[in-house]
Protein backbone atom coordinates (compact mmCIF):
# COMPACT_ATOMS: atom_id res chain seq x y z
CA UNK A 1 0.00 0.00 0.00
CA UNK A 2 1.68 3.49 -0.83
CA UNK A 3 1.50 6.66 1.53
CA UNK A 4 -0.69 9.21 0.25
CA UNK A 5 1.09 12.65 -0.87
CA UNK A 6 0.01 15.33 1.36
CA UNK A 7 -3.16 17.24 0.26
CA UNK A 8 -2.82 20.64 -0.94
CA UNK A 9 -5.23 22.96 1.01
CA UNK A 10 -6.24 25.04 -1.82
CA UNK A 11 -7.05 22.10 -4.26
CA UNK A 12 -9.01 20.33 -1.25
CA UNK A 13 -10.69 23.66 -1.04
CA UNK A 14 -11.25 23.93 -4.82
CA UNK A 15 -12.63 19.94 -5.24
CA UNK A 16 -14.95 20.42 -2.29
CA UNK A 17 -16.23 23.44 -3.63
CA UNK A 18 -17.65 21.92 -6.53
CA UNK A 19 -20.16 19.86 -4.51
CA UNK A 20 -23.61 22.44 -4.20
CA UNK A 21 -24.83 22.89 -0.61
CA UNK A 22 -27.76 24.38 0.48
CA UNK A 23 -26.98 27.66 3.14
CA UNK A 24 -28.95 27.72 6.73
CA UNK A 25 -28.25 29.39 9.84
CA UNK A 26 -27.52 27.83 12.83
CA UNK A 27 -29.48 29.46 16.44
CA UNK A 28 -29.52 29.40 20.06
CA UNK A 29 -30.42 31.26 22.80
CA UNK A 30 -28.28 31.25 25.51
CA UNK A 31 -27.38 33.71 28.28
CA UNK A 32 -30.79 36.09 27.49
CA UNK A 33 -28.42 36.41 24.14
CA UNK A 34 -29.33 34.51 20.34
CA UNK A 35 -26.87 33.19 18.97
CA UNK A 36 -26.32 31.72 15.24
CA UNK A 37 -23.70 30.88 12.42
CA UNK A 38 -23.61 30.64 8.60
CA UNK A 39 -23.42 27.04 8.31
CA UNK A 40 -23.07 24.84 5.23
CA UNK A 41 -22.37 21.69 6.55
CA UNK A 42 -26.03 20.37 7.49
CA UNK A 43 -27.63 17.59 6.48
CA UNK A 44 -30.69 15.04 7.66
CA UNK A 45 -29.08 11.88 9.45
CA UNK A 46 -32.36 9.67 9.76
CA UNK A 47 -35.90 9.58 10.02
CA UNK A 48 -36.46 6.85 12.25
CA UNK A 49 -35.45 8.65 14.65
CA UNK A 50 -35.70 11.99 13.41
CA UNK A 51 -31.95 13.34 13.60
CA UNK A 52 -30.13 15.72 11.54
CA UNK A 53 -26.61 16.67 11.90
CA UNK A 54 -24.15 19.77 11.23
CA UNK A 55 -20.54 20.96 11.67
CA UNK A 56 -19.38 23.37 13.60
CA UNK A 57 -15.62 24.22 13.77
CA UNK A 58 -14.00 23.63 17.08
CA UNK A 59 -13.37 27.64 17.45
CA UNK A 60 -16.56 28.19 17.54
CA UNK A 61 -18.26 30.79 19.53
CA UNK A 62 -21.72 29.87 18.36
CA UNK A 63 -21.01 26.47 18.79
CA UNK A 64 -20.01 26.71 22.40
CA UNK A 65 -23.27 28.83 23.22
CA UNK A 66 -25.21 25.73 21.24
CA UNK A 67 -23.71 23.20 23.06
CA UNK A 68 -24.07 25.04 26.75
CA UNK A 69 -27.75 25.37 25.59
CA UNK A 70 -28.30 21.90 24.81
CA UNK A 71 -30.37 23.16 21.51
CA UNK A 72 -30.54 25.06 18.20
CA UNK A 73 -32.35 25.84 15.50
CA UNK A 74 -31.89 25.17 11.51
CA UNK A 75 -33.03 27.95 9.60
CA UNK A 76 -33.01 27.11 5.76
CA UNK A 77 -32.57 30.05 4.10
CA UNK A 78 -34.30 30.97 0.23
CA UNK A 79 -32.40 32.56 -2.45
CA UNK A 80 -33.22 36.17 -1.64
CA UNK A 81 -31.67 35.74 1.78
CA UNK A 82 -28.01 36.25 0.56
CA UNK A 83 -27.46 39.78 2.91
CA UNK A 84 -28.68 36.95 5.52
CA UNK A 85 -26.11 34.41 5.24
CA UNK A 86 -23.57 37.25 4.71
CA UNK A 87 -24.30 39.09 8.35
CA UNK A 88 -24.27 35.68 9.99
CA UNK A 89 -20.90 34.26 8.38
CA UNK A 90 -19.32 38.09 9.59
CA UNK A 91 -17.12 38.61 12.22
CA UNK A 92 -19.65 41.54 13.51
CA UNK A 93 -20.80 41.45 17.05
CA UNK A 94 -24.49 41.54 17.06
CA UNK A 95 -25.08 39.19 14.11
CA UNK A 96 -28.99 39.68 14.84
CA UNK A 97 -28.89 43.53 14.12
CA UNK A 98 -31.86 44.07 11.58
CA UNK A 99 -32.78 40.45 11.82
CA UNK A 100 -36.39 39.87 12.90
CA UNK A 101 -37.04 36.49 14.57
CA UNK A 102 -39.39 34.88 16.35
CA UNK A 103 -38.16 32.23 19.45
CA UNK A 104 -38.67 28.26 18.18
CA UNK A 105 -40.62 26.01 20.52
CA UNK A 106 -37.58 25.37 22.58
CA UNK A 107 -36.88 28.79 22.66
CA UNK A 108 -34.03 29.48 19.58
CA UNK A 109 -34.33 32.40 17.07
CA UNK A 110 -36.61 31.21 13.60
CA UNK A 111 -35.44 33.50 11.23
CA UNK A 112 -38.64 35.70 9.73
CA UNK A 113 -38.98 34.43 5.80
CA UNK A 114 -37.07 31.66 6.37
CA UNK A 115 -37.39 28.41 3.74
CA UNK A 116 -38.11 26.32 6.81
CA UNK A 117 -36.53 25.66 9.72
CA UNK A 118 -36.29 22.61 12.14
CA UNK A 119 -35.73 23.05 16.26
CA UNK A 120 -33.36 20.14 17.59
CA UNK A 121 -31.74 19.22 20.96
CA UNK A 122 -28.58 18.61 21.26
CA UNK A 123 -28.33 14.71 20.53
CA UNK A 124 -24.69 13.88 20.67
CA UNK A 125 -21.39 15.44 19.41
CA UNK A 126 -18.42 13.76 17.51
CA UNK A 127 -14.47 14.47 16.66
CA UNK A 128 -14.28 15.18 12.92
CA UNK A 129 -10.84 16.53 12.53
CA UNK A 130 -10.80 20.56 13.09
CA UNK A 131 -14.95 20.44 13.25
CA UNK A 132 -17.32 18.42 15.49
CA UNK A 133 -19.73 16.51 13.84
CA UNK A 134 -23.45 17.26 15.93
CA UNK A 135 -26.33 14.91 15.63
CA UNK A 136 -29.22 16.87 16.43
CA UNK A 137 -32.71 15.14 17.58
CA UNK A 138 -35.31 16.67 15.76
CA UNK A 139 -38.11 18.13 18.31
CA UNK A 140 -40.00 19.91 15.94
CA UNK A 141 -40.18 21.56 12.59
CA UNK A 142 -42.10 24.05 10.20
CA UNK A 143 -44.69 23.32 7.32
CA UNK A 144 -43.45 23.11 3.82
CA UNK A 145 -44.27 26.50 2.51
CA UNK A 146 -47.21 27.09 0.16
CA UNK A 147 -45.34 29.03 -2.01
CA UNK A 148 -42.54 27.52 -3.22
CA UNK A 149 -39.20 29.68 -2.75
CA UNK A 150 -35.86 28.62 -4.52
CA UNK A 151 -33.33 27.59 -1.40
CA UNK A 152 -30.32 29.72 -1.15
CA UNK A 153 -27.04 27.66 -2.65
CA UNK A 154 -23.74 27.67 -1.88
CA UNK A 155 -21.11 26.78 -5.23
CA UNK A 156 -17.98 27.27 -6.08
CA UNK A 157 -17.45 29.94 -3.88
CA UNK A 158 -20.31 32.19 -4.78
CA UNK A 159 -24.21 32.28 -4.29
CA UNK A 160 -26.36 30.62 -6.70
CA UNK A 161 -29.98 29.47 -7.45
CA UNK A 162 -32.12 26.81 -9.06
CA UNK A 163 -35.11 26.08 -10.92
CA UNK A 164 -36.28 23.25 -10.47
CA UNK A 165 -37.76 20.65 -13.62
CA UNK A 166 -41.40 20.94 -13.30
CA UNK A 167 -41.86 17.83 -15.86
CA UNK A 168 -40.13 15.63 -13.32
CA UNK A 169 -41.09 15.62 -9.77
CA UNK A 170 -39.19 14.16 -7.13
CA UNK A 171 -40.32 10.77 -5.75
CA UNK A 172 -40.45 12.00 -2.24
CA UNK A 173 -42.67 14.84 -3.15
CA UNK A 174 -45.56 13.05 -4.79
CA UNK A 175 -45.64 9.89 -2.90
CA UNK A 176 -43.85 10.25 0.85
CA UNK A 177 -45.41 7.20 2.16
CA UNK A 178 -44.61 4.75 -0.85
CA UNK A 179 -41.06 5.90 -1.02
CA UNK A 180 -40.23 5.56 2.25
CA UNK A 181 -41.07 2.33 2.23
CA UNK A 182 -39.56 1.09 -0.70
CA UNK A 183 -36.46 2.50 0.54
CA UNK A 184 -33.30 1.09 2.08
CA UNK A 185 -30.87 2.55 4.43
CA UNK A 186 -28.81 2.94 2.08
CA UNK A 187 -30.97 5.32 -0.03
CA UNK A 188 -29.85 9.20 0.24
CA UNK A 189 -32.70 11.60 1.42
Amino acid sequence: MTQAQPLDPRTFRNVLGQFCTGVTVITTFHDDVPIGFACQSFAALSLDPPLVLFCPTKQSRAWQAIEASGKFCVNMLHEKQQHVSAQFGSKAPDKFAGIDWTPSELGSPVIDGSLAHIDCNVHSVHDGGDHFVVFGAVHSLSEVPKRKPRPLLFYRGEYTGIEPDKNTPAQWRDDLDAFLTATTSDTWL
